[in-house]
């Protein structure tokens, strides 16, 4: 191969290397910001009964009444002495529990999700009296197994159902700092100073996609435009007259069906039928009427199944699963237009505020969120339709879309169609 061809090269000269500034000058534009995200600068402190020991955790917000953590955060702080004298050994340890408590039945399930211990100074291995003061971090882990599965680390929660039978459910976590006295050995630890707190374990997570832009209706049909970013759920209210027509629904949603619990969820929906059986469906309808001004029978609602399962066992083929579903969310309809044969909504359904994790499962609690289109006459056998319901498999996050990516994105992949849940009367 000849290589008189090939072209000469000249050096690189660094000279011509041009100047970057933190901001953009006049003929620039900035393209995407990533802002860092910002770390609390407060303590939260626990003392000893007696004063002597004090847990002190950094990078907390200003009066938390707990100390909160994130995925895969480092529990960082301090273990303060105002006495060293008799101290043998300083310890600091993290445990986190999962329980699984079945009323009547009388099951318990106990999970470790985890163990974290360090000793701080001992007097076997370190020279010279005990430091007043001494740091320590632990990093949490992301992850914890029950012996036969992995799963994330499940959020601080608990919830219960009453009756029987009945369960009770709780996620909690907690950090403990202990001031060992005397000899280690000691069975029983007499006169050692133990100083511990609960934390919050709040792992925030966000939609992989915004939400999209609403949908439009066509000029020549009136039917919603559909949409890629539009997903259509159909259902159909059966007329109890063999004379009246059916009506049916279609209701359109998110696609990625990844939803924050700090957003409202948008939705379109569409009923179409013959003039007579609209007509004879107003009453019914979700927003106020004559029948009933202040209660709607066709709604949207936001359900969450919590499911135990203590045993793990099977009864004539059927799970042991105990459930309980509740409602925590509820839709706003407004009015976009109707014809002679069709009538369309729009609206937000709003998940209640005194929800803060969205869904996860952990061992034998799983936690499941669900969109329910609903139409329930108030006198069935009178009624011109038969009651109609729709349950549409949904996955709550924390935090809505950005384009900072700063949390943890969950992809609409992960959303699973989960048997129908049958809410607890």
């Amino acid at each position: 191969m000849s290589t008189t061809s090939l072209p000469s090269y000249a050096s690189p000269s660094f000279t011509r290397i041009p100047s970057y500034s933190a901001e953009p000058h006049d003929y620039e534009q900035r393209l995407a910001w990533s802002s860092l995200p910002r770390r609390p600068v407060g303590d939260f402190v626990k003392q000893s009964k007696g004063g002597n020991v004090s847990l002190r955790l950094f990078a907390q917000e200003d009066n938390v009444s707990l100390p909160v953590y994130g995925c895969g955060d480092a529990v960082e702080g301090a273990v303060t002495l105002t006495k060293n004298e008799g101290i043998t050994a300083v310890e600091v340890k993290i445990d986190g529990t999962l329980r699984l408590i079945e009323v009547a039945e009388g099951g318990t399930t106990t999970h470790k999700l985890c163990l974290s211990k360090v000793t701080l100074w001992s007097k076997d291995t370190d020279a010279g009296p005990c430091p007043s003061s001494l740091r320590f971090s632990l990093d949490l882990p992301t992850t914890f197994s029950d012996g036969k599965d992995t799963y994330p680390l499940p959020p601080t929660h608990d919830v219960h159902l009453s009756g029987v039978p009945g369960f009770d459910a709780i996620v909690e976590y907690g950090v403990s700092a202990t001031v060992v006295k005397g000899k280690a050995s000691t069975l029983l630890r007499l006169g050692n100073s133990t100083v511990s707190t609960p934390f919050i374990y709040y792992p925030r997570s966000r939609p992989a996609i915004p939400l999209p832009e609403p949908m439009r209706q066509s000029l020549d049909t009136f039917k919603f435009v559909e949409t890629p970013e539009w997903q259509r759920w159909e259902a159909t209210m059966n007329a109890r007259m063999s004379t009246a027509k059916d009506i049916h629904c279609q209701l359109y949603l998110p696609a990625s069906r990844v939803f924050s619990i700090t957003q409202p969820v948008p939705f379109h929906i569409m009923f179409s039928s013959s003039a007579s059986s609209l007509a004879a469906y107003l009453p019914y309808g979700p927003t106020a009427n004559v029948l009933s001004p202040s209660k709607h029978f066709t709604r949207i609602r936001i359900l969450r199944q919590s499911t135990v399962d203590v045993r793990n066992a099977m009864i004539l083929g059927t799970k042991t699963d105990i459930w309980r579903v509740d409602i925590i969310g509820e839709a706003e309809f407004r009015h976009s237009g109707d014809g002679p044969d069709w009538l369309a909504f729009v609206g937000e359904v709003r998940v209640d505020e005194k929800v803060k994790v969205g869904g996860f499962k952990a061992g034998g609690l799983a936690v499941k969120d669900f969109i329910e289109l609903s139409m329930v006459p108030p006198d069935p056998p009178k009624a011109p339709f038969r009651e109609m319901r729709l349950v549409i498999p949904i996955r709550l996050v924390t935090d809505p879309w950005s384009m900072d990516g700063l949390a943890f994105t969950v992809a609409d992949t992960e959303v699973s169609d989960p048997p129908t849940p049958t809410r607890q009367q």
